[in-house]
């Protein structure tokens, strides 16, 4: 058994939405790391731009900018990918959005771009990139697609974002079902739940990062190297027996009665 060659990448070529930055940035930098030609994704262009040429110095980065908030957006970006790429061995779905509202008063508008970016999005760029994935797919080795979720799709913290939480909480059992189904061509989909990472998304974990790591179990944030570490392993040989499931990776964060606010993946 080599251990080296079961978290390998070497030689696949991956697609990591909202990798400008942020967790996705993380995992695209891990992927790089171990191997993998990497694109990305994000709807800024010019950020999109800057983050691949900078993780370029690692190794091979493509930026693939697209808003993917609609159906269209995400067969744009299939076209895009395309464009340069016969098939594709593993996609991360990691673009999102949060929107923080007190109940009485929170708007149509942040339930739909949040639902949209978060849960329709992964499922219709997935299916947009089927029959990509299966031409890398085989049963010694399958395509991987890993979706990103959230603790606050299993615990819930005080904060009003309604429609955050449902779209995790959703996220997470979308994944089982569309395992279920993509299984059968040797596609292996499974679902990572964040912690406290510091991120534009988790501005408390980023500014105030011993504050809340005090709230943590394990006393700190999560790390660059956290992040990656856990993409690498579901993305690699070592994952490919683990189908459906999602990984919490927040140091004990879902385990805990504590309070939440600063911890999850929310806006602060």
């Amino acid at each position: 058994m080599n251990v080296a060659d079961l978290f390998s990448l070497k030689g696949r070529t991956a697609l990591v939405t909202g990798g400008s930055r942020g967790i996705g940035r993380m995992i695209a930098e891990g992927f790089i790391a171990s191997g993998a030609k990497v694109y990305i994704s994000a709807r800024k262009a010019e950020a999109c731009d800057a983050a691949a040429a900078e993780l370029s110095r690692q190794g091979e980065c493509i930026s693939l900018p697209q808003d993917i908030s609609t159906v269209e957006g995400c067969h744009a970006l299939r076209d895009q990918l395309l464009a340069r790429e016969e098939k594709l061995d593993i996609l991360v779905n990691n673009a999102g959005a949060a929107w923080g509202a007190k109940f009485e008063e929170f708007p149509e508008s942040g339930w739909d771009k949040v639902l949209d970016l978060n849960l329709k999005s992964p499922f219709f760029l997935t299916q947009a990139l089927h029959e990509t994935l299966k031409k890398a797919a085989s049963p010694e080795r399958p395509a991987k697609v890993i979706n990103i979720a959230s603790i606050d799709g299993i615990k819930l913290n005080p904060m009003d974002t309604y429609s955050y939480h449902a779209s995790k909480a959703g996220l997470i059992y979308l994944t089982r079902r569309m395992a279920a189904r993509l299984v059968r061509d040797k596609i292996v989909m499974s679902c990572i739940a964040p912690g406290p990472f510091a991120s534009q998304m988790n501005r408390a974990a980023r500014d105030q990062s011993e504050e809340v790591g005090r709230r943590v179990p394990l006393g700190r944030i999560g790390t660059d190297e956290d992040m990656a570490a856990a993409a690498i392993y579901l993305a690699s040989r070592a994952g490919d027996y683990v189908v459906g499931d999602t990984i919490a990776v927040d140091g004990g964060v879902a385990l805990a009665d504590l309070p939440a606010r600063g911890i999850s993946g929310d806006p602060m």
